[in-house]
Parts: C-alpha cells; sequence; structure tokens
C-alpha cells in the first residue's frame, strides 16, 4: 500500500480504489472470500495445493520487483534532469535558458561564454568585465536570465584569452560555466525528457 501510494503520486487519493482483490476492496474481498476450486483442487494434498500458491506468490512478486525496478528507474532519471531544470543558475541546466542569437557561432577567432554573476555584482560586472582581458568585444555582455541570487550573462571574446578571462573572472566571483551551443544536442535533451516521461506513463498503468 505504501508503495502503490508513492506510484499514484498525485493521484494517492485513489489509493483505496487500486487496492483491489479480484475487482473488489479488500474488506470486500476477505469478507466474502470463496475458494477457487479450479485453481487449487481441494482433491489435491495440501502440500500440493501450497505448493500451487507458493509458485504463484512467488511470480508475482518477481514480476512485481521486475516492473517496479523499471519504473524507478525511469522515474529516478526523469527526477534527476527535473533538477538540471531548476534551481541555482550555478548548477542548473542553461540549455532551456539560451538562445541560438546569444551566441557567436562558428566563428575561427570569436567565442561566447556564459557567466554567473551575483546580484550584488551587477554594477561591478556592467563596469569591468570588458577589463577582465584584452580582446574582449566590447558592449558583448546580455542578461540572458536571473533568480533570486544570480544573474546569467553573456560575454563574447577571442577564444586565445579564454582561459586568462577565467582566471579574472574567478578572481571577481565571477563563476564561467562549462556550456557550448549546439542544436543537435538541445534537441536530443528535450527529447530524453519527453521519452522519459513517455516510457513511464507507459508503465504506470501495469505496474498499479
Amino acid at each position: 500500500a505504501v508503495y502503490l501510494g508513492e506510484v499514484l503520486e498525485d493521484q494517492r487519493d485513489k489509493l483505496h480504489e487500486n487496492l483491489q482483490a479480484n475487482n473488489s476492496d479488500l474488506p470486500g474481498y476477505i469478507t466474502r472470500f470463496q475458494w477457487d476450486m479450479a485453481k487449487y483442487p481441494i482433491k489435491q494434498s495440501l502440500r500440493n495445493i501450497a505448493d500451487i500458491i507458493s509458485k504463484q506468490v512467488g511470480q508475482i512478486d518477481a514480476d512485481l520487483k521486475t516492473k517496479s525496478t523499471a519504473y524507478n528507474n525511469l522515474k529516478g532519471n526523469l527526477q534527476n534532469l527535473a533538477k538540471k531544470q531548476t534551481g541555482s543558475l550555478l548548477t542548473r541546466n542553461l540549455a532551456d535558458l539560451v538562445k541560438k542569437e546569444h551566441f557567436i557561432l562558428d566563428s575561427e577567432y570569436l567565442t561566447t561564454l556564459l557567466v554567473i554573476v551575483p546580484k550584488a555584482s551587477f554594477n561591478d560586472w556592467h563596469q569591468g568585465y570588458e577589463k577582465l582581458t584584452d580582446m574582449i568585444v566590447p558592449r558583448s555582455s546580455q542578461l540572458v536570465s536571473q533568480d533570486a541570487d544570480y544573474g546569467l550573462f553573456t560575454v563574447t571574446l577571442f577564444k586565445k584569452v579564454v582561459d586568462e578571462f577565467k582566471l579574472h573572472a574567478r578572481e571577481r566571483k565571477f563563476v564561467v560555466r562549462d556550456f557550448t551551443y549546439n542544436e543537435e544536442e538541445l534537441a536530443a535533451g528535450k527529447n530524453e525528457i519527453t521519452k522519459l516521461t513517455t516510457d513511464k506513463k507507459k508503465q504506470f498503468g501495469p505496474l498499479v
């Protein structure tokens, strides 16, 4: 019953509707119980009847473990992906926050970085990011997104100074996130969430 409640999630109020035996609620099944002569002929010995019941219970238990393991794995993977879609800008997946136009792509010399800046340091960023190294494109920074504590900024610079920029950014408490804009990978990530969600729905009914 506890595990079924976990599986039902936001449908927990329907727990008793799903706790049934032979399409009857458990109290009704117990009070109106009738022996199944076809499955368990009373002419057989008690040992044989017990063996039949034990094998069937064992098979049911094995099936439940198989289905519950597969379902729990799907649920866990979805929860991990969901965590990456939310939370602090320092740790969350940034793919759903950025757009193609935020980046300089296919350039031999230039690249665009994503930088996490504490809200209290926004002015420091605006006034100082162009001076962190040479070869930074002036006025190239955009505020892409922000949460309660941080802002997500872009900055475009020459590839040859990226490591130097990261070093000086870290000294100022600006965090450069490791991110490469790739439309195919972003689409694959979204497709993975859709696939897992669909698979979870497919397995929900049989498991219940």
